[in-house]
């Protein structure tokens, strides 16, 4: 029999619950397209930080320390980052790294941000009135 563990997110801090001493990449990852965002670095720096991060996905190991285990420079390093930080995959103010929960705010659910990948025309305009989206 196989017993499913429900997950209750944080809403506001999106911080995960792991078993202690063990660390995990959620399926969601692969599922639900996040890592086709991802550079091999970028990838490379997730899993070092999911792997290294302690029950709430934060950890403090310094550039210098990433950059020899990974075996990167700096502007790699920074470009790995700015790419998690951009598709909210983790979240940094130094020291201090948080790798986030896939799960979304409620917030962010009930009212989704626009992607502005290219300009809307007055159609699209107009469904999202009609949807109520903003």
């Amino acid at each position: 029999e196989v017993i499913m563990v429900s997950k209750v997110p944080i809403v506001a801090d999106r911080i995960r619950k792991v078993p202690r001493h063990f660390s995990w990449i959620d399926h969601r990852l692969v599922r639900d397209r996040h890592i086709e965002n991802c550079s091999h670095q970028a990838a490379a720096l997730y899993l070092f930080l999911v792997t290294v991060g302690d029950a709430k996905g934060l950890s403090y190991y310094s550039d210098k320390s990433i950059i020899k285990y990974l075996s990167m420079d700096q502007n790699t390093l920074n470009d790995a980052k700015s790419s998690l930080i951009c598709i909210e995959l983790i979240a940094w103010q130094k020291p201090l790294y948080q790798v986030l929960s896939l799960d979304r705010p409620e917030r962010e659910k009930q009212a989704p941000r626009l992607k502005m990948d290219h300009p809307l025309s007055l159609g699209d305009i107009l469904e999202m009135a009609r949807e109520g989206t903003s």
